[in-house]
């Protein structure tokens, strides 16, 4: 009996799981929230103390349609109760299918397009970077400072941060190739950035040996920062003069949460290959690559696959993921939540001056926290922001390359009531963390 009343008492305390969680977990897992979640529905979770918090975190942009959407749960219990996992490689199923249809006509618009599925946006980048050199027979891959492509080997070589996701985990893989990615704040143009791209070809790799450029039409763990259509559009030129493939990662930007399906269609583009993860599984585990028929059909039978990618369970969440999607207008009101988050924010950023830049794109948007007399960035200031809004109940993460930018990845279905109840908390934690008052 004391056995049980001991477990009860761990699995109801915030403090007593987390001092578990030291014992039994590795650091190089990062927990950003001294909290452990317990239920969760929509835009709020509770923890096992059974606190309310807002959650514009969404488990970082997985969660579009929301925590345990109804049409999701559905969805995976009546497919848990026909297939749980067959592994396409074996025997094919009905959801893997649709849902390839599907994301190539949402892709492809009218063009030949294929899909293939995995587990982790990692493994999408991972198999969009083979396809690209078993298209091309080139190996160089160019990807850009500030990047997050996974946390793979190669998805850390592509990533353009140093720590903590390089540290000592080398040697990486070769023929990779940075550019500076375009930054207004810190006047990094489109222009420097393209003249790179030129500097490049001419001392380091010729464009006849590379197979792909990797972009994020905003760049997420980077610090929020989209890429414009001009300059989307110069790649677009610049790769097809070489006959290089444009590879556009998804994984946080797709599915509404920049106010356009993809984020890529801002700019009236046609990318060759997408990689797609997060909101697709509603919070199942599944990602996968959209890409021009010709280009997919590169690798040899055998040569793409793997056990649990395109699980049916996945699958199952993905199609129904789309279909809310598409019955809610979850589009329409990502822009919508949008210019209200974007026009509070900046609203935010008169009354604050520790808030040096306000950006985004539909309902991605963030702020650039800096010190306010040397104008520099201000993780410390960040930490204290972030802690405040946690205490007063709504969590947020930070991210950029001096983790200076508080990110905003509310799910789409966030009621009006409770964005103006998160902005009203995010006031309150810049106001205690800036000494505005105790």
């Amino acid at each position: 009996m004391q056995n049980v009343m001991a477990e009860q008492q761990l699995y109801s305390d915030n403090s007593l799981l987390l001092d578990a969680r030291e014992q039994h977990v590795p650091r190089g897992v990062v927990t950003a929230h001294p909290l452990v979640i317990e239920r969760a529905k929509g835009s709020e979770v509770w923890d096992v103390e059974g606190n309310r918090f807002l959650d514009f975190v969404g488990g970082i942009g997985v969660l579009n349609v929301g925590h345990n959407h109804p049409a999701v749960v559905n969805a995976v219990t009546k497919q848990l109760g026909l297939v749980s996992h067959a592994c396409f490689q074996v025997v094919a199923y009905p959801g893997y299918i649709e849902l390839a249809q599907r994301l190539n006509r949402l892709v492809g618009n009218g063009q030949p397009f294929k899909s293939v599925f995995f587990t982790s946006g990692a493994e999408a980048v991972e198999n969009a970077v083979k396809i690209a050199r078993a298209h091309t027979q080139r190996a160089g891959i160019i990807a850009f400072d500030g990047a997050f492509h996974g946390r793979t080997l190669l998805g850390c070589t592509l990533t353009g941060m140093s720590q903590p996701y390089k540290q000592n985990f080398g040697p990486f893989p070769g023929e990779v190739y940075r550019l500076p990615f375009p930054n207004a704040f810190y006047d990094v143009s489109d222009e420097d950035c393209l003249k790179a791209l030129d500097q490049l070809f001419a001392v380091q790799i010729a464009p006849e040996r590379v197979a792909a450029i990797i972009i994020e039409p905003v760049q997420g763990d980077g610090g929020f920062l989209p890429a414009g259509a001009d300059f989307m559009q110069a790649l677009r030129r610049i790769t097809e003069k070489h006959s290089i493939l444009l590879i556009c990662d998804e994984v946080q930007t797709g599915f509404g949460r920049t106010g356009r399906m993809f984020a890529f269609q801002h700019s009236e583009i046609v990318p060759d290959l997408i990689t797609v993860a997060k909101s697709l599984g509603g919070g199942l585990p599944i990602s996968g690559v959209v890409g021009k028929a010709a280009v997919m059909e590169a690798p040899l039978p055998g040569g793409l696959g793997g056990t649990y990618g395109g699980n049916a369970l996945g699958c199952a969440a993905a199609l129904a993921v789309l279909d809310v999607m598409e019955h809610d207008n979850l589009i329409s009101r990502s822009n919508r939540l949008g210019e209200k988050l974007n026009a509070h924010l900046h609203q935010l950023a008169q009354k604050y001056a520790c808030i040096g830049n306000v950006r985004g794109l539909g309902f991605m948007q963030a702020v650039e926290i800096i010190d306010f007399e040397t104008k520099r960035p201000d993780s410390m200031m960040t930490q204290k922001i972030l802690d405040c809004a946690c205490q007063e109940g709504l969590l947020l993460i930070k991210c950029g390359l001096d983790r200076s930018t508080i990110r905003f990845l509310a799910p789409l279905v966030t009621t009006d009531s409770q964005l103006e109840e998160a902005l009203h908390i995010f006031d309150i934690a810049l106001a205690r963390a800036s000494g505005r008052f105790e």
